[in-house]
């Protein structure tokens, strides 16, 4: 984008005196760039052009357009700060800061700390200034637009960590015309060939679905029409990265995905919203289940919508999306829509800031976790996973991670709620606190002021980094003798297991200075810090040992070894049965589990007690007194047998690419088989082994890391 298309954009909104600073920040620019190129062969200075003119399409304020154009000076030039501040204002000079990247004056272990460090920055930066990500949104995809000309690794990097970043914070700001776009170039640079095979199929039925589409575009207008509603009806496009998830997501090939036809209808008013909804279910058949209505509980990214899907006049179905234009406005451009600072917006400023209150959260878990990946994992888990939406006993919606329990429920409402939680009703009935919430749950937390407080055991049942920060908190500040003592003693099991001594290496002298490179005033903080689950004790001891050289190392004096009598094989294989001890347990082999699944048992004839996963189907049919309550204790069998199914698009080395996969993950291999089918999916089964499910997890994703992999599922026998 040239400047001279720039200004004529912004100038059918923006003031006379409002374009000249515009103007005024492109001269500033142009002449701190002068000379310098991107990797295009093209003058640096069109790229911010390029971030402002994206922003000026969402029709952002001045202060945003200034400074998306001033972005890079400070960071690529020698402009400072100061400058800037003199010369556009104090505003300006904070959100370009928030978007300059740490200058790598200090020692970062690895260039991913040296990026969560930068991520970290921006985040926080962000939370006192929403204008910052709406601008480093625009700045990454003006990037991912012009990929093509960076060598293929840093392609894929950028782009995956777009996928992992950009894309889940542009759905949840809400601007979606950004996130497809993010979405859909980082797919075409991680996964050609899927890609563009989506691309070709769309091609191929395009007239078809086009035809299908104008019939019920024609059929609605003529029924609305008779009902005097007026609205805006159109053909909504699908995604082609959203049909890749679906395919990857649900395994389908794509003539197995039905609902690629999407229509969008606007209108006035929210009651002519549920007229036109009401119309459109008397003309076709709703699909049981997927009727959404985001306009009474809207999404917590400000989005609001009627969504359902009925069974259309060729018996495929159709998704409809309901609306009035204000809603659409704000499901294109998300947050920016309601941008406070827009000319004739600022009576909504209270209202709009009311909406970004969970913003305000990242400023908290930044002052309580000291390390910048762990920060930027907090927020994945936090912000950018599936959530679940949940109402307290007065009706009130909270939202929270997928897989959150009532505890994350309880420290949500309040520290204090938390802290004294003794129990919790979901829907009325008393559960455990390890309780797995879903969407629509009614919760109510059981408190006690004789409470004893959070159990360490809390750490591993909360699933949001909020609820873990405020326990570890807790610790820090009520136990902190206990957490010194806890803390020392898990370094010194660390240490134990490298076979070092722990009088050797817990000198004071070494103490206080790994105490100092975490930041603590004292050995006392750092133990604390381990024993609450600040930092773990492995971080500590990789500090403590990288001072001890080979040279420094005395040759240990090995003992005579005795023989010693065989060990009788235990049988619980880390299973015990609940209020019964020297029981026969059984692992099944039909569904292989593992310490970490959710385990049941029953009694068999003469074998025990058969201890199976829960969803085993093999648990059909069982009667209820031959059930018998089970869990896991400890885990005496080092491994654990678990068979897994991979699937992918069949190519040349894509079973030695899996294989080295599951090589580097450090499992033994069993067994092994394949066969390609008919559309040219491959599909691999093997039998590995793991300790735990943690384990099974982290194997399971880099087996997911290979290129053309679509899934990777446990299955049963």
């Amino acid at each position: 984008m040239l400047i001279e298309e720039l200004l004529e954009i912004v100038g059918r909104y923006l003031k006379t005196e409002e374009l000249e600073q515009v103007e005024r920040a492109y001269l500033f620019a142009a002449e701190a760039h002068k000379g310098q190129t991107r990797k295009s062969g093209e003058e640096y200075i069109l790229h911010p052009v390029a971030v402002a003119g994206i922003l000026a399409e969402l029709q952002m304020d001045v202060t945003t357009l200034t400074a998306a154009i001033l972005h890079d000076v400070v960071e690529d030039t020698g402009v400072t700060l100061e400058t800037l501040r003199a010369e556009f204002g104090e505003t300006v000079a904070q959100i370009v800061d928030g978007l300059t990247k740490l200058k790598k004056r200090m020692k970062y272990t690895s260039n991913a700390e040296h990026q969560a460090e930068n991520h970290r920055k921006m985040f926080v930066a962000m939370a006192q200034d929403i204008r910052v990500i709406l601008i480093k949104l625009a700045d990454r995809l003006h990037n991912m637009r012009t990929l093509r000309y960076l060598p293929e690794a840093k392609r894929r990097r950028i782009a995956q960590e777009t996928l992992e970043i950009f894309s889940p914070l542009a759905h949840r700001l809400g601007i979606s015309t950004i996130k497809w776009e993010l979405e859909d170039i980082a797919l075409r640079n991680l996964n050609p060939k899927q890609y563009y095979r989506i691309v070709n199929l769309m091609k191929q039925k395009r007239a078809e679905r086009e035809k299908n589409l104008g019939e019920v575009i024609d059929t609605i207008r003529k029924r609305l029409k008779n009902m005097n509603l007026v609205a805006e009806i159109s053909g909504r496009p699908k995604h082609i990265y959203s049909i890749y998830r679906k395919m990857v997501k649900h395994h389908k090939q794509f003539n197995e995905i039905y609902d690629l036809l999407a229509v969008r209808v606007i209108v006035e008013s929210i009651r002519d919203c549920y007229a036109v909804l009401g119309i459109i279910h008397t003309i076709w058949k709703p699909m049981p289940g997927r009727f959404k209505d985001y306009i009474a509980m809207p999404k917590s990214n400000l989005y609001q919508s009627l969504h359902t899907t009925v069974i259309g006049p060729k018996g495929e179905p159709i998704e409809v999306q309901i609306r009035t234009k204000e809603m659409h406005r704000i499901a294109e451009y998300g947050i920016a829509a309601h941008w406070a600072y827009k000319e004739g917006k600022q009576t909504e400023e209270s209202s709009f800031n009311d909406k970004l209150k969970y913003f305000r959260e990242i400023l908290e878990l930044q002052q309580e976790t000291q390390d910048a990946q762990e920060f930027v994992e907090n927020l994945k888990v936090d912000w950018f996973s599936d959530a679940v939406f949940v109402f307290t006993p007065k009706g009130d919606v909270l939202e929270l991670p997928a897989g959150s329990v009532p505890l994350d429920f309880a420290y949500r409402i309040h520290t204090e709620v938390g802290n004294r939680c003794i129990g919790a009703k979901v829907n009325n009935k008393i559960v455990p606190l390890d309780h797995k919430l879903k969407t629509g749950d009614i919760v109510e937390i059981l408190t006690s002021k004789h409470s004893y407080g959070p159990s360490r055991d809390w750490l591993k049942l909360v699933k949001s980094s909020q609820a873990r920060n405020k326990i570890r908190n807790w610790f820090k500040k009520e136990r902190r003798e206990e957490s010194v003592a806890k803390g020392q003693e898990m370094i010194e099991q660390a240490l134990k297991k490298q076979d070092l001594d722990p009088a050797t290496v817990l000198n004071n002298e070494r103490i206080k200075e790994v105490a100092k490179k975490f930041n603590f005033n004292d050995e006392g903080d750092m133990y604390a810090a381990v024993g609450y689950g600040g930092i773990t004790p492995t971080q500590v001891v990789n500090r403590l040992t990288e001072g001890l050289h080979p040279e420094d190392e005395r040759p240990l004096e090995l003992p005579e070894v005795k023989a010693m009598p065989p060990r009788r094989k235990q049988v619980g294989h880390g299973v015990r049965v609940r209020g019964v001890d020297n029981l026969l347990v059984r692992l099944s082999r039909c569904c292989n589990p593992v310490p970490g699944d959710e385990i049941k048992g029953f009694v068999t004839q003469g074998r025990g007690i058969s201890v199976h996963r829960s969803d085993c189907p093999n648990f059909k049919g069982v009667k209820e007194n031959r059930m018998i309550p089970v869990e896991w204790e400890g885990a005496p069998d080092p491994f654990y047998n678990v068979d897994i199914e991979v699937s992918g698009l069949d190519r040349n080395g894509l079973l030695n690419e899996v294989l080295q996969a599951v090589s580097e993950s450090r499992v033994q291999l069993s067994a092994v088989s394949g066969k390609v089918g008919k559309r040219g999916m491959a599909q691999i089964n093997m039998s590995i082994s793991v300790r735990n499910i943690n384990h099974l997890q982290s194997v399971v994703e880099k087996i997911k890391s290979v290129r053309d992999i679509y899934s990777v599922r446990r299955i049963m026998q």
